[in-house]
């Protein structure tokens, strides 16, 4: 019996996309859902992790333009990066056509350079292929948020807002460590026995196939925990390899940096950038990323760490509860064609997550597990916002402490406080 289909945010501009351009590229971490999706709205699907499929298409790619692209519109090629050829093919045919809808594009690790030419550069496509960037499930879409309040809603002035999570802090614990992999959420049971393998595979082969580099999978491991250790920090770089020299002490710069690099093609680490506003004074915005995974469940995966162990160690869980939020947010902002920051500067001032929309429209994130921090996160937001310049920029859109209690409601002073479990785009 087929699985039943779980509606994804990602749908919508996958649609809007092929009907304005020739071409939709869906990138992503492996296991993300790209593939399922994706063959949704194809009529033709070639699936080059075949290997048989892909010795064929590897040899029309030099032999046969025609045949390569044949076949009924649109056309989607499964994991395409292993055909780097491909993309120049489908935009030169695009060129050609002059059509929209004529094919699909998924990828879940960022194409190989040519050594043997390292002076080509492929085209970007703009213009013609559509970049899209499915993440792992949010809470939404997976059907442990009620989206009871809509972050699109509030952006558009309505926060008047109600609702109740039905998540108790056992649960967050078990999401997080489950993660939004499509299927960890529809196999619970053996959702923690899934990710033990998704992580194996990560650090034995995919760390390697990703560029061809032969990587080492114990030290792909430390490097790996040890970023798990800095989740949603402003660690440097030279914080997390003196980390990880206690157990890996010939481990250098460029060594960490190429791992590192790997997993960023992989779309396994996910850093929040540093946001930068107008504001009254002339105080200084750092610019350091904040350590971020595009899931959470990969960091307690990389600590050893149990829904169990979360309970037990509320510093951790908080931090991980912050990464949790940070790929929901990321999830729903993409959707409403917006983007996620952070930011901080050098009076001490921070804020979580800032939500800022290519319309202008901006809201600040406080994100806090418990209650009890409610009223500081409040008070740190309204302090953001008295510093920014509402005579060269929007004044934020909304306030909010997204938390991981239970009941959503607008605070006296206008700061929202939102459940993470009853949120959605």
């Amino acid at each position: 019996m087929a699985k039943q289909y779980i509606e994804r945010f990602a749908d919508a501009k996958i649609k809007e996309a092929l009907s304005a351009l020739g071409c939709v590229y869906v990138e992503g971490p492996k296991g993300c859902g790209k593939s399922t999706t994706a063959e949704r709205f194809a009529k033709t699907v070639v699936k080059l992790q075949d290997p048989i499929v892909f010795e064929r298409y590897l040899a029309l790619a030099t032999t046969s333009r025609e045949h390569l692209l044949s076949g009924d519109k649109p056309l989607l090629f499964d994991e395409w990066q292993k055909i780097p050829q491909l993309w120049d093919f489908i935009r030169a045919d695009v060129d050609d056509k002059s059509d929209v809808g004529l094919y699909l594009l998924t990828g879940s690790a960022k194409p190989k350079e040519n050594k043997k030419r390292p002076t080509d550069k492929r085209h970007t496509g703009a213009g013609r292929i559509a970049k899209i960037t499915m993440y792992p499930m949010s809470l939404a879409e997976s059907g442990d948020s009620s989206g009871e309040v809509s972050l699109r809603n509030i952006f558009d002035g309505n926060d008047i807002i109600n609702g109740t999570s039905k998540l108790t802090l056992d649960d967050l614990a078990f999401v997080i460590c489950r993660g939004g992999w499509p299927e960890a959420v529809t196999r619970p049971e053996q959702a923690l026995m899934l990710m033990s393998y998704y992580y194996k595979t990560l650090v034995t082969e995919d760390i390697t196939d990703v560029d061809g580099i032969t990587r080492n999978p114990k030290r792909a491991q430390v490097i790996l925990r040890s970023y798990a250790r800095n989740i949603s920090t402003f660690a440097s770089n030279t914080t997390i390899i003196a980390d990880i020299e206690a157990n890996d002490k010939s481990l250098n710069r460029v060594t960490f940096t190429s791992y590192l690099t790997a997993f960023e093609k992989l779309f396994v680490i996910c850093d929040v950038e540093a946001w930068s506003p107008r504001l009254r004074s002339k105080t200084t915005i750092r610019a350091s990323a904040k350590r971020q995974f595009v899931d959470p469940s990969i960091a307690t995966i990389a600590l050893g760490a149990t829904p169990n162990d979360l309970v037990a160690d509320l510093r951790t869980f908080g931090f991980l509860f912050e990464s949790l939020a940070h790929r929901d947010l990321r999830v729903y902002a993409d959707s409403l064609n917006g983007q996620v920051y952070h930011y901080r500067d050098d009076s001490g001032l921070e804020c979580d997550a800032i939500i800022h929309l290519d319309n202008g429209k901006w809201g600040a994130v406080e994100i806090k597990l418990g209650g009890h921090e409610i009223d500081a996160a409040a008070e740190n937001l309204i302090k953001l916002k008295e510093k920014i310049d509402a005579d060269k920029m929007k004044a934020p859109s909304f306030l909010m402490v997204l938390t991981g209690t239970q009941h959503a409601y607008k605070r006296p002073d206008g700061v929202l406080v939102v459940p993470i479990g009853c949120l959605k785009n």
